[in-house]
């Protein structure tokens, strides 16, 4: 971060506030402390009978690969709104969402993904700008070596050994 947001000063200080226990840029000027935190991406585990949706995504990072259908959470978005618009923009699928599925977070960069369980209302698809294509996957047939990230790899993961599971999984990935 290299100016204040709130004044314009171009003299940023990387220092622990008074009363914190953390360091944060601090604007000597205004004495705006400016928070940095974690961004919060949504998406759904869409299901169609047996089989799961996928989406090969046509954006960096990770262009080429399959991952589920999931984005960041736009301001005033609740997660489910945002989950859903995701799915919408992705795949083009109309979904209905189930439960919570999955809370995975990757504390070194700041990400927190919330993937709910959804019911695809039909096997309708239309990708969108972000997706080269989208596609039905059956348990067996998931391009696990060709998925995006591990928080799609996780919550694939425990979807498939409980599939009927109401249970929310908690995972973090660590180097």
């Amino acid at each position: 971060m290299n100016y204040c947001s709130q004044c314009g000063s171009s003299e940023l200080i990387f220092d622990i506030p008074e009363g914190d226990n953390r360091p944060r840029h601090i604007c000597p000027n205004c004495q705006t402390i400016h928070y940095q935190n974690p961004k919060v991406i949504v998406g759904c585990l869409p299901i169609w009978e047996d089989k799961i949706l996928l989406c090969r995504r046509a954006i960096e990072p990770r262009a080429g690969y399959w991952n589920l259908p999931a984005g960041y959470l736009e301001n005033g978005e609740t997660l489910k709104e945002g989950a859903l618009r995701e799915t919408r923009e992705e795949s083009g699928a109309e979904v209905e969402i189930l439960h919570l599925q999955t809370i995975y977070d990757i504390p070194q960069i700041g990400q927190v993904y919330v993937i709910f369980l959804a019911q695809m209302k039909s096997p309708q698809l239309d990708i969108g700008p972000e997706s080269l294509e989208a596609g039905l996957f059956s348990p067996e047939e998931i391009p696990f070596e060709d998925i995006a990230f591990t928080s799609s790899t996780f919550a694939l993961n425990q979807y498939l050994r409980a599939p009927h599971s109401t249970e929310v999984n908690f995972g973090t990935y660590r180097r």
